[in-house]
């Protein structure tokens, strides 16, 4: 990477704001919205030119908004960073005295390379790089001039990843219920692989897994580094779930999948609970937890006395179901990639 002048000023990491909603329901297919409607709270990232957010707020980035244009990742807020010490991406310091080649025929103009990456506009970049709110290979770089190589620099905007390897696919399915969370089944049951293009199943796998019978998200990509670390406990990525099960509920019980229950595999809690809808025999509830565990949310709630009659996964991390439909498979935005990578620390 060739750069000019480099800052010394620091990114501070503020305290996000928390999202829209999920979607209307259309999606978990749940009915008119009810439970659907809670958004990731999302972690300020680094503001205009390395300044730290206030105490309650984020930093507002001087200038246009990156990815303004995105439909499905427009409300997701800044990026969201790991709080984990070891999660934190490693910033990789350069020279104290190297050279400006600003001016160098080598590399393509930083401005060109995030335009070309759906961040804004080639003058709106400008701006935002004149701001203070890219960084490139860990250096905040505010000269207009300055080249770099797609295929080797790194480069934030905002706190977020821009991804411009173009080999990396990234892509949200919401699944069906019956489909096994495989890419192919011996049995001959439906699998991903059946919603996927010709030739498309070759160099993708799936995020996890939702056992046959749990619909909703799921993530699939070819990036393995991104995946290790989504499905790695150390990086505590929150999963939501609408959960439907059989009532009445009496009082407690919340505060009891809180504090959490004894399994056969070890102690399990939910990061929150909402009662979101009751009728004479059904509850509905949403549930946030990191953890990982084979079907740990219909264990959790056999455990409290109120068997799982349909269970349906919205959120993982910072991507949303929203309002996708059953079955569709549809490739993340340029900035849903950047929050979701930015969530697992790259």
């Amino acid at each position: 990477m060739s750069q000019g002048p480099r800052s010394n000023s620091a990114s501070g990491q503020g305290r996000g704001h928390r999202g829209q909603p999920a979607g209307n329901g259309q999606g978990s297919g749940f009915g008119a919205g009810k439970g659907a409607g809670k958004g990731a709270s999302s972690a300020g990232g680094k503001g205009g030119a390395g300044g730290k957010a206030g105490a309650g707020r984020p930093s507002r980035p001087k200038g246009p908004k990156a990815f303004g244009q995105e439909r499905f990742g427009r409300n997701l807020g800044p990026a969201k960073t790991p709080q984990t010490p070891n999660a934190k991406r490693p910033v990789r310091k350069t020279e104290p005295n190297w050279d400006s080649r600003a001016d160098s025929s080598e590399g393509v103009r930083l401005q060109k390379v995030l335009s070309n990456a759906g961040v804004a506009s080639r003058r709106q970049c400008e701006e935002i790089i004149a701001a203070g709110r890219v960084e490139v290979n860990g250096e905040i770089v505010m000269e207009l001039g300055t080249k770099v190589n797609p295929e080797k620099d790194v480069i934030h905007v905002d706190g977020m990843r821009v991804q411009l390897n173009e080999r990396l696919s990234y892509y949200a399915f919401n699944k069906p219920k019956g489909v096994v969370s495989s890419m192919g089944d011996p049995e001959g049951r439906k699998s991903i692989t059946d919603f996927l293009k010709p030739n498309q199943a070759d160099r993708l796998f799936h995020v996890g897994r939702l056992d046959q019978n749990t619909e909703g998200l799921l993530l699939l990509t070819n990036d393995g580094e991104l995946a290790n670390r989504l499905t790695h406990p150390s990086y505590e990525v929150p999963k939501t779930y609408l959960v439907q099960c059989k009532g009445p509920m009496g009082p407690g019980i919340g505060k009891q999948l809180r504090e959490g229950i004894d399994l056969e595999d070890g102690f399990a809690q939910v990061d929150s609970f909402k009662l979101v809808d009751s009728s004479p025999g059904k509850v509905l509830c949403e549930v946030v937890l990191h953890s990982g565990k084979n079907r740990i949310v219909r264990r959790m709630f056999d455990a409290v006395g109120h068997p799982v009659v349909r269970l349906v996964r919205l959120e993982v991390g910072p991507i949303r179901l929203g309002n996708q439909k059953v079955g569709n498979v549809r490739p993340l935005g340029p900035q849903e990639v950047g929050h979701l990578l930015a969530s697992v620390g790259l």
